[in-house]
């Protein structure tokens, strides 16, 4: 079993008329995720304008205290007060990068797609953190702005920004490469 972290991502579809029940159960359930041992962090994506699917992200130190979460009797008294909320439930469980690019059924995009979509995350955020906080951290040394700027930076990227890129670049991060490129590689190694 493994013992790095893992994310539980659960997209559920709001029923007619109750969006803001949905919003407020899965409010909830972050809630009650948290009084978990091994509990990192959670959070709900509301679904962009013309869609109905939430997500909802929670995050584990490890499959044992995830599974702990997922088979307890609270967690299950909880999904069953919103099962008339939602339709169309799908969970899937991630490790690593996978949490953001791939899930076991999708192939993740190439490196430099993901490269790309976590820069375009990185570096307004990092620019607005020092634009904010650089003066307080200038007469910090090297070491402690670092540590400052990382630990402040890592749980926003991990949980907010990366997903909200990652989520927003969806279409290109999934097209498929030209065919008259692929075509021209293939003949080119052909030769």
């Amino acid at each position: 079993m493994s013992t790095e972290p893992v994310t539980l991502m659960v997209a559920r579809r709001v029923r007619d008329g109750r969006y803001h029940d949905l919003l407020a159960w899965l409010n909830e359930g972050e809630l009650l995720a948290a009084d978990f041992p091994g509990y990192l962090g959670s959070g709900v994506l509301a679904p962009p304008p013309g869609d109905d699917e939430f997500q909802i992200v929670f995050r584990f130190a490890n499959e044992l205290t995830l599974d702990a979460w997922e088979h307890s009797a609270s967690r299950r008294a909880w999904l069953q007060r919103g099962s008339d909320l939602f339709a169309q439930p799908h969970e899937q469980r991630a490790r690593g990068i996978d949490t953001w690019f791939g899930h076991n059924d999708i192939t993740p995009p190439p490196r430099w797609k993901q490269s790309v979509a976590i820069w375009l995350a990185f570096f307004p955020v990092s620019l607005l953190f020092n634009l904010i906080f650089g003066g307080v951290l200038s007469e910090l040394s090297l070491v402690m702005r670092i540590l400052i700027s990382t630990l402040a930076l890592t749980p926003l990227m991990t949980y907010l920004f990366i997903p909200l890129s990652t989520r927003v670049l969806a279409p290109w991060l999934r097209t498929p490469p030209r065919a008259g490129l692929q075509a021209t590689k293939q003949a080119v190694t052909a030769r």
